[in-house]
């Protein structure tokens, strides 16, 4: 391959690095007014009274907007798919608020000076009402979050607003509780994930304004450019047509931009005024009002028999949506349908879970998106089950991971066509020096280190869901226009998609022109999330290059008066075999702008019936000081089954990136909430996120399987790299002096008196 499985560079690497202005705020006018929103200081109450007489009064205050000025229609932010699994369960501002930083009123004006001090002269009358804080007793509480009679959910997800639940169910093969009463090893554990910030570096904003025909123009910064379209339109009741949204580039998302956090806010102000607005989030309003990881409590059982085969699975998990349902009722399922499928054979299985609602920060979508919760169990009660027999955790997993050819356990009947796992813990063992390491080596001092592994794998789109496609033409002197729908968040799946189409087309990627998403004109892609962009779009890609080709030869048959089947097309020219007469692209690309009948121009679309789960193994080497429990990451080794790595300078910085943000949530992050459901964790002060210095040696490996149903046999690889940190940590403290964690963040203080205890 001369393009694909290239170190190319990103195609905007030169415009980011020299400061051009691409970003929303960069792009808004300096006129437009400013949005702020007033929020609820409570966790739970009704809105008696709302006087913004004196606020009004203040000079440059254009409006400001209550639930009065809102429609009664509720919708979801949750940008996923069509119909929506999350419950239709907001208003834009509602008489009830749900969590501390709930939005009670939308402020705009001409500068943040007046806004802000418009937002103080607001008189708000509550009546208080107590609130559903601890997710564990949320579950039919006398408490309700969501009363009222127009809420709905559009999908059989096991929702019931009179029970708290926004979503249940369960998933079953064999007789789990007969299989694990017969299993000679038994671990039953409960582990608890808590709610983690995605922390990306542009918070949440946008920009809008209404063009010359009536229609609102929303700039964003989001993965989901055409759910947002049609979020908007639920939320202020107008149709979709009257909508356009553009992504600018993206500041960072990693899930968090899969929610429609901040668009509706300006988008009623300039519905309302005509006039262009814009919101910029705060640091401290993306960490008390946005979306983070959901907060999740599971409960595993794991057996196997005397000889170490790991016999059943059971795997209860009880979540936490908090005040909205976004992404509720989907992150949920992956906790058992992506930890319990990678152990291949097992006699029984069982997934059970609840999804409750509580008076805190609604959760959202977070690279790994459920799965890193349910690994981080599955992983560390096999660990443990480890331990109990007497056997090496790597020994136990070569003994039962699933190969190539099985049919994955829990992963709706798919068959792992391409599955490196075993090779990847083969080489993972041999970077790391696995059998000198474990379990643990005292170096003297108080110090102590100890060695962990885990498995993960994710997936690659949502089958028979999810939906990519691209748009390419030939313009003249013959160089391509790619037109894409998938939202490049910093990932640079606009350069890969680039790279795939060149590939295709035989050409350098310097002669595809890459547009990014408007809804007017770009074809329609579900979005950047659920690790589908290179596996699925990249198939749309590869789809709309075969189509574009044989417009090509057809075209060139004309020219040169032959039939298409004696051409052949080398990226450069148009060929005949039969006489060697040839007609390069560039004179088609020019000869077609006059008297000419025929598009040269394709788009294709790609949907997949299955979802090739990338795989990946990681160990951790921490030092732990026995005297303060403090762990320091020395050494982590990941080792990656993406398929092909479509750029490896790409796939390496995107795992290097995952392993930190999944160092962060084992060892620092933690969200924090005060009895009365206040967010303390409101800045990097209080949310401590790893800097270089924390996230010790980082090593990286891939080895390469070949996916049969991905674009040049390549899977995803976003999501997977954020999951085995955390039990491959707990694991590497457990070993080093005997804390057993089960709690994330591991904070010096759980492994002291974790000590303790033994």
């Amino acid at each position: 391959m001369q393009v694909v499985n290239q170190a190319i560079p990103k195609v905007d690497a030169k415009a980011l690095v020299t400061g051009k202005p691409v970003y929303t705020d960069d792009l808004a006018p300096k006129d437009c007014l400013e949005v702020k929103i007033l929020r609820s200081p409570h966790a739970h109450a009704l809105i008696k009274s709302i006087d913004k007489t004196r606020a009004l009064k203040v000079p440059g205050i254009e409006c400001i907007l209550t639930y009065e000025d809102c429609p009664d229609e509720r919708f979801t932010m949750a940008g996923q798919t069509y119909p929506e699994p999350s419950p239709y369960d907001r208003l834009i501002l509602d008489k009830r608020v749900r969590f501390v930083g709930d939005a009670v009123a939308i402020v705009a004006g001409k500068d943040k000076a007046c806004v802000t001090q418009a937002m103080k002269m607001i008189k708000v009358e509550y009546e208080i009402l107590e609130p559903v804080l601890d997710f564990r007793k949320a579950k039919d509480n006398d408490i309700l979050v969501h009363p009222e009679e127009n809420w709905k959910s559009l999908c059989p997800v096991g929702a019931d607003n009179k029970r708290n639940l926004c979503a249940c169910g369960k998933d079953e093969k064999g007789d789990i509780d007969e299989v694990l009463k017969n299993c000679d090893y038994v671990v039953e554990q409960t582990y608890h994930t808590k709610a983690c910030q995605q922390a990306m570096m542009e918070t949440f904003r946008t920009y809008t304004y209404m063009d010359v025909y009536g229609r609102l123009n929303v700039v964003s910064s989001t993965q989901v450019t055409f759910h947002v379209r049609r979020i908007l339109a639920n939320a202020l009741c107008i149709p979709k047509s009257k909508v356009r949204v553009v992504k600018p580039r993206i500041g960072g998302g990693f899930g968090a931009k899969q929610t429609s956090v901040s668009e509706v806010y300006p988008a009623l102000v300039t519905w309302k005024t005509g006039k262009p607005a814009k919101i910029i989030f705060t640091r401290e309003e993306s960490q008390i009002a946005s979306s983070p990881r959901h907060e999740m409590e599971i409960k595993v059982r794991v057996g196997a028999d005397k000889s170490g085969k790991i016999r059943g699975i059971d795997v209860y998990t009880l979540s936490n949506t908090g005040a909205f349902g976004e992404h509720g009722p989907t992150t949920v399922g992956l906790s058992g349908h992506k930890s319990i499928p990678l152990y291949g054979g097992l006699d029984a299985f069982r997934f059970s879970y609840d999804v409750v609602y509580t008076n805190v920060m609604s959760a959202g979508a977070y690279r790994g998106y459920g799965a890193t919760q349910g690994i981080f169990a599955v992983e560390s009660a096999v660990n443990e089950l480890a331990e109990k027999i007497g056997v090496d955790p790597v020994v136990l997993r070569e003994k039962n991971m699933v190969k190539e050819g099985e049919v994955m356990p829990a992963y709706y009947g798919e068959t792992a066509n391409s599955c490196a796992l075993d090779r990847c813990m083969a080489k993972a063992k041999e970077m790391m020096h696995w059998d000198e390491k474990y379990p643990c080596k005292d170096m003297g001092n108080g110090k102590v280190r100890g060695v962990g592994v885990a498995m993960a794998m994710q997936g690659s789109g949502i089958s028979a869901v999810d939906t990519g496609s691209v748009a390419m033409k030939v313009n003249d002197d013959g160089f391509y226009s790619l037109m894409i729908g998938a939202s490049d968040m910093g990932t640079g799946c606009d350069t890969i998609l680039a790279q795939m189409a060149a590939e295709c087309m035989n050409c350098s990627v310097d002669d595809i022109v890459v547009s990014g998403v408007d809804t007017d004109i770009s074809p329609y892609d579900t979005g950047s999330y659920a690790s589908s962009t290179t596996y699925v779009t990249g198939m749309a890609v590869i789809k709309t290059c075969e189509s574009l080709k044989k417009k090509i030869i057809f075209k060139a048959a004309k020219y040169l008066d032959c039939t298409e089947e004696e051409l052949e097309f080398d990226g450069k020219k148009v060929y005949s075999l039969k006489d060697q007469r040839e007609i390069t692209l560039r004179d088609i690309g020019n000869r077609v702008m006059c008297n000419n009948e025929d598009s040269l121009s394709a788009s294709e679309a790609h949907s997949s019936p299955v979802s090739p789960p990338p795989f990946m193994v990681g160990m951790a080497e921490v030092e732990v000081d026995t005297e303060t429990g403090k762990a320091t990451l020395i050494d982590y080794v990941a080792v990656v089954d993406c398929g092909t790595p479509i750029n490896p300078n790409l796939a390496r910085v995107q795992v290097e990136g995952g392993i930190a943000q999944g160092i962060g949530m084992a060892l620092y992050e933690d969200v924090v909430y005060s009895s009365s459901g206040k967010n303390y964790s409101n800045s990097f002060m209080q949310y401590k996120i790893p800097t270089r210095l924390d996230v010790g040696k980082i090593r990286v490996e891939f080895e390469s399987s070949y996916e049969p149903t991905g674009p040049f046999g390549a899977k995803s690889i976003g999501e997977i790299v954020i999951n085995t940190p955390s039990p491959a940590i707990a694991s590497a403290i457990s070993h080093a002096v005997g804390a057993k964690i089960r709690e994330l963040p591991i904070t010096p203080e759980k492994i002291y008196y974790g000590m303790k205890k033994q």
